[in-house]
């Protein structure tokens, strides 16, 4: 194995891959900041390119365009309250609200030190312990995937602790939302209204745009203001400095770990990742109340999770040819046209691609570290862009991102109805995260649910949850989830 790494390394940091891996990251981390240019359409755009590279070389592009993007997702999100990418909605949390109090640059520099930590370890991950997780993750079943995404709703009461109602309305609408299209056990249309877009359910992405940056949009024009509630005089552009490599060591770690088995996960994703790792920062934090008021550590929380799914997603596609997520997939097929099957074979026969396309990972976190720390510095001045041009671009990127998913302008209209709900939840002091995680997590719930249900075959579905092991495990971490604001709320009031 360490010989196959020595190899591996002697290959990756050739010159032409070195120049290719830097361009890869520059281009990635430009498909995450544009709103609806997700890392999916990053890569498959670049996957025609790559046929006519040596194979090692067309892999790590792939590979740091992948990284860039995951990480370029949360420039927007911070800056504009815009997610680049689904994965960045949760580190728009905290991110924007360190805008507003001037504190965007500081908010960019965590968002980068919590990407490559969050990347590097998750790329450690499959270097080193590939196999043996890639077989823990094949022992998820339906009953497993149900508990997994009751788990990430329980997250609602730790982000609306302060208004429980209004962040259970928010998440109830959420789930309504995620019922739209085909019933997954019957295969009949629910809430379709005849219209075939629909069928498939709402598209995330134009949901997405629609309830953070279409929806800050009319805000911004109705109360006639800039992006920031603070007179951009005060925006203080902090330079990075080598303390904020390792700020918040435990909580780079524990994301980074919760992302790299999320991103092991079919269909999980990193915007559960974000979000579970958002979540478990909050409980173990010494500041849970400080939480969405722009704390630094929650930027850092989200944004290790989302980028330690990188890693993980590639354990399974590389042992077990299982893609982890819609970027994978894609990678799957630039292995394919490369003649390279997932497998054991892929770390034996063909170790001397395998290996520097891993090493390859490590390289591109590391060329995206230095792009987003040399970066901050100008990315913070978005803010100061006057309001009547920096409303037409939000608007423009909007609609471009929208319709370029499915090239389909029903996308857009769907951007601009949940522009007008994400509005009105605002306005009346409602939480869109909840929404976002109801729409993302209601889908992969009933799913898991209904195939629990078949696999009981009459028989009691409670049983198949409680003689699971990790269905067991996931039930008492739903639990503690649950309890946890109400144990902090008491220890609060018995301290004061």
């Amino acid at each position: 194995m360490f010989e196959n790494i020595k190899l591996g390394m002697e290959m990756a940091i050739t010159w032409q891959n070195l120049i290719i891996s830097f361009l890869g990251v520059a281009m990635g981390i430009t498909f995450g900041a544009l709103p609806g240019f997700t890392a999916a359409m990053g890569v498959a755009v670049l996957i025609p390119i790559t046929y006519g590279m040596n194979p090692v070389m067309g892999l790590i592009l792939l590979a740091s365009v992948y990284c860039g993007a995951i990480y370029g997702g949360s420039i927007t999100a911070i800056l504009l309250h815009t997610p680049g990418t689904p994965a960045a909605a949760a580190t728009a949390i905290d991110g924007h609200e360190m805008t507003k109090q001037g504190r965007a640059s500081e908010a960019l520099i965590e968002a980068i030190c919590a990407s490559f930590w969050g990347g590097i370890l998750s790329a450690f991950a499959l270097l080193f312990i590939g196999p043996p997780l890639a077989k823990a993750a094949l022992k998820f079943g339906p009953p497993e995937y149900f508990m997994l995404a009751v788990f990430g709703l329980t997250i609602i009461v730790t982000l609306t602790a302060k208004s429980m109602l209004k962040g259970i309305i928010s998440g109830i609408l959420g789930l309504i939302f995620g019922t739209v299209g085909m019933d997954p056990l019957l295969a009949y249309p629910r809430f379709t209204f005849d219209q075939s877009s629909l069928l498939t359910g709402i598209s995330l992405v134009p949901a997405l745009i629609g309830l953070f940056s279409i929806s800050q949009v009319f805000i911004m024009v109705t109360e006639k203001r800039g992006i920031v509630e603070v007179d951009t005089s005060s925006i203080k552009i902090t330079k990075p400095t080598l303390k904020d490599l390792y700020r918040y060591p435990v909580t780079y770690i524990r994301s980074a770990i919760i992302g790299t088995f999320i991103g092991m996960l079919p269909g999980a994703g990193a915007s559960i990742a974000a979000f579970l790792g958002y979540n478990e920062g909050k409980r173990f934090s010494k500041t849970p109340e400080k939480y969405g008021t722009g704390l630094r550590e929650a930027v850092g929380a989200a944004e290790a999770a989302n980028n330690g799914v990188t890693g993980g997603s590639l354990i399974t596609l590389l042992t077990l040819g299982i893609p982890g997520n819609s970027v994978t997939a894609i990678l799957l097929g630039g292995l394919m046209i490369q003649g390279l099957r997932p497998g054991n074979e892929l770390f034996t026969a063909n170790a001397h691609i395998s290996y520097p396309f891993m090493i390859g990972l490590f390289i591109a976190n590391i060329f995206m570290l230095f792009i987003g720390l040399y970066g901050s510095r100008h990315f913070a001045h978005v803010v100061k862009t006057p309001i009547n041009i920096l409303v037409p671009i939000i608007v423009v990127l909007g609609i471009m991102g929208s319709y370029a998913i499915n090239n389909n302008m029903f996308d857009v209209y769907i951007m601009v109805f949940f522009g007008v709900v994400g509005y009105l939840l605002r306005i009346y002091g409602f939480n869109t995260a909840p929404v976002v995680l109801g729409i993302i997590l209601g889908p992969i719930a009933e799913k898991g649910l209904t195939q629990s249900f078949v696999l009981a075959r009459g028989g009691s579905v409670l049983k198949l949850f409680l003689t699971r092991p990790i269905c067991l495990f996931l039930l008492v971490l739903i639990i503690i989830s649950l309890l946890t604001p109400f144990i902090q709320e008491y220890l609060a009031r018995k301290k004061t």
